[in-house]
């Protein structure tokens, strides 16, 4: 898979397929799975042939965080080929960081093809593919946590380099910020295949291009090539 900064030269044309694997899990937070596939979901406006599959263990019904339940369509020995593969985070993610299965998946994934949004980044620390790069997470602890997920990325890899920022794309290795800034790392995957003038489009069909512009504005793109 070729990878492209979303201003340059796109590498899928609109009407060119590509799928995005959604990896969830027990726990998983609600709004993850909305700002990843959802927006896809709304892409299809634009972008026809882009789809997702939501990935889990095995595939069937997933409880997620609040009561809300999911139905993934494939499991880990099942699924299809994706283009980019999201994991998504939720208070889940403390289990999956220690769960065998999750890392295997994750490890024999082609290297620049597995991103994260909000505190996913700590499974892909787990799984050692944040070594030497930067990445962020979700910026500030909620309820009982003792600290950030952004400052506990290094006890679980000490190699990696957190980041404040709400998009973060060291290599290929596209990590976002916490919550709502999952919507900006799933827009900014959308324009590393299709293009930003596509990224900007599908921004605007869902009402978040100002918020997209700001968020970049107050926290950054950070890019390493």
């Amino acid at each position: 898979m070729v990878w492209r900064h979303p201003g340059s030269l796109a590498v899928k044309q609109r009407n060119e397929p590509a799928r995005f694997g959604i990896v969830v899990y027990a726990g998983v937070e609600p709004i993850d799975l909305g700002a990843t596939a959802g927006v896809i979901s709304m892409a299809r406006r634009v972008l026809p042939a882009i789809e997702c599959v939501i990935i889990a263990a095995e595939a069937g019904t997933v409880e997620l965080a609040g009561g809300v339940s999911v139905i993934a369509a494939a499991g880990f020995d099942t699924c299809p080929v994706c283009d980019i593969y999201i994991v998504c985070g939720g208070p889940g993610w403390e289990q999956q960081v220690l769960d065998r299965a999750m890392l295997t998946f994750l490890r024999r994934l082609p290297v620049g093809s597995v991103a994260s949004v909000c505190t996913g980044g700590l499974i892909l620390a787990a799984a050692g593919l944040l070594g030497g790069r930067r990445a962020t997470t979700r910026r500030h602890p909620v309820g009982t946590e003792a600290s950030a997920p952004l400052a506990r990325l290094v006890q679980i890899c000490s190699s990696v380099r957190p980041i404040a920022a709400a998009v973060c794309d060291d290599r290929g290795v596209v990590t976002s910020g916490g919550v709502s800034l999952a919507i900006d790392g799933t827009l900014y995957l959308i324009g590393c295949l299709y293009g930003r003038e596509a990224q900007d489009e599908v921004a605007r069909l869902i009402e978040y291009d100002r918020s997209f512009e700001a968020n970049r504005a107050a926290l950054g793109h950070a890019i390493a090539r």
